[in-house]
């Protein structure tokens, strides 16, 4: 039997659904979600609240499962395989300075944390270029979107088999399902009853992007972050962990890219465009990092930052949503709207593409209007379980990352490498979809839970879903004890 999407089916492979999709929001879920609705033959329609596509940012890790699709589309694998750090190196320092592991390609660090070298669990990206890749690409579909189109409502009409949305201006716009890609916060959290109040971590994320040419400022900063290997032409993340904190740089023959995780300041707020100056952070940075402060060398590259380009990015937690979807399962949520993540992660952006990827092959199996509410309660349970657990070891790498223990580091370097589990980043998506989609709509409709069907886990094996609170983890790292994932086979 044929498997869909092991194998490249370019645009055109599906026949036409007949199925409207009304995207709401331009992240990357909701630019995978058009992308992969028009090639399974879906209609498509794109809002977004902003004049343009914002394509500003730093860095984040892209999982291999995010990845997959790409081989349906040869433009965007070109193009990723051309920008995407895959002979980059990596070193670890002490926050103070002093070098722990010496530089390494991420192949060999990999190898040293037990990770298989051959197939790494993804790569870290440069947030504009992965955007404008993905932006190129809608635009070679023809899709228009339509920008100045604020959602203030969602609603459906489970009759008329339609989900919809209210913009600004008073205009209404209809669908046979809205895919809500429109972050934390959306408005269609008021119709799905999954809204979670945020809490806040007591932590926040400087983060900095900016042209290389600034590190001329100062000649010793530019050759300490200078590029590695051959003629220096290879790039480099540098990590930095210590009691309380942890940061990394990675630097590009172009732009130079830094963040320190720290506590949350008066200025912290979880905002992209919550912008401070460099003075700022040198004044507060050593607070909370223990008797010895940040490396000289770290201070004078913040020194080096333009203004008005460091944000002061303030990290709240959220339990997981109970519901994703309208009770007619016409809206569905993806993305940030539905799940939200820490970034020492390292899940965000890939469980964002996951999603829609996930959504487009069950509409596409659904196979017709009728269909949808299917498509979509089959596409939650495909992706609840699997996100609520990488939200935990999300949790989990940042107990590791902030309260680093280098006596432990040193007898064993996976201490100080975020979790990458193999069931987090040797799963296909679509092709998981097509193999279970039947099986799981059968137990779906017998009332099995996903958990206890015969579906084959997309999360730890041996793993039984229990419901877990952000009071939880919290009440964990305030009386010091270890985050615990669960039964299972979590690696």
């Amino acid at each position: 039997m044929t498997v869909h999407g092991v194998e490249s089916e370019p645009l055109g492979t599906f026949p036409k659904s007949g199925i409207d999709v009304l995207v709401v929001g331009t992240g990357l879920a909701g630019l995978t979600a058009a992308i992969e609705c028009i090639r399974k033959g879906h209609n498509v329609r794109v809002l977004e609240r902003a004049s343009s596509i914002n394509t500003l940012g730093d860095m984040y890790f892209m999982g291999l499962p995010a990845t997959r699709f790409f081989k349906h589309w040869p433009e965007m694998k070109e193009e990723y395989d051309a920008i995407g750090l895959h002979n980059a190196w990596i070193e670890t320092y002490k926050h103070s300075g002093e070098q722990m592991v010496k530089p390494l390609y991420v192949a060999e660090r990999l190898k040293a944390a037990g990770l298989d070298p051959k197939t790494p669990p993804g790569t870290f990206q440069l947030r504009p270029l992965i955007y404008k890749m993905f932006v190129k690409q809608v635009e070679r579909l023809g899709v228009k979107i339509e920008f100045n189109s604020r959602v203030v409502d969602y609603f459906e009409d489970e009759a008329s088999g339609k989900g919809g949305c209210v913009t600004q201006d008073g205009k209404r716009y209809e669908a046979d399902v809205v895919i809500a890609a429109d972050g934390v916060g959306s408005k269609s959290q008021r119709l799905v009853g999954g809204q979670v109040r945020a809490r806040s971590s007591g932590r926040a994320m400087w983060r900095a992007a900016f042209p290389i040419e600034n590190l001329e400022k100062d000649p010793e900063v530019k050759a300490h972050y200078t590029m590695i290997g051959p003629d220096n032409s290879e790039p480099i993340v540098r990590t930095y962990l210590g009691p309380g904190t942890y940061a990394m740089t990675l630097t590009r023959p172009e732009t130079m890219i830094w963040i320190i995780n720290h506590n949350a300041t008066g200025s912290s707020a979880e905002s992209w465009s919550n912008t401070i100056e460099p003075q700022e952070v040198l004044d507060t940075m050593d607070e909370g990092v223990g008797p010895s402060p940040w490396s000289p060398m770290m201070k004078r590259l913040i020194a080096c930052t333009p203004e008005k380009t460091i944000v002061n990015f303030e990290l709240l937690w959220r339990d997981p949503q109970p519901s994703w979807t309208s009770p007619g399962s016409r809206v569905i949520q993806i993305g940030d709207a539905a799940h939200s993540f820490l970034p020492a992660s390292g899940n965000g952006a890939t469980q964002a593409i996951e999603d829609a990827v996930s959504i487009a092959s069950c509409l596409e199996l659904a196979g017709s209007k009728d269909k949808v509410p299917e498509a979509v309660r089959s596409h939650i349970r495909f992706r609840f379980i699997r996100n609520a657990c990488a939200q935990k070891v999300g949790f989990s790498n940042a107990e590791l990352l902030q309260d680093t223990d280098w006596n432990k580091v040193k007898f064993d370097p996976r201490r100080a490498q975020p979790k990458h589990p193999k069931w987090v980043w040797e799963h296909d998506p679509e092709v998981y979809t097509y193999e279970n989609y039947a099986k799981n709509v059968e137990a779906m409709n017998k009332g099995v839970r996903f958990d206890e069907s015969d579906v084959p886990p997309n999360f730890p094996p041996g793993y039984k879903y229990e419901p877990w609170t952000i009071d939880w983890v919290m009440d964990c790292m305030k009386e010091g004890k270890p985050i615990d994932l669960g039964p299972g086979n979590w690696d």
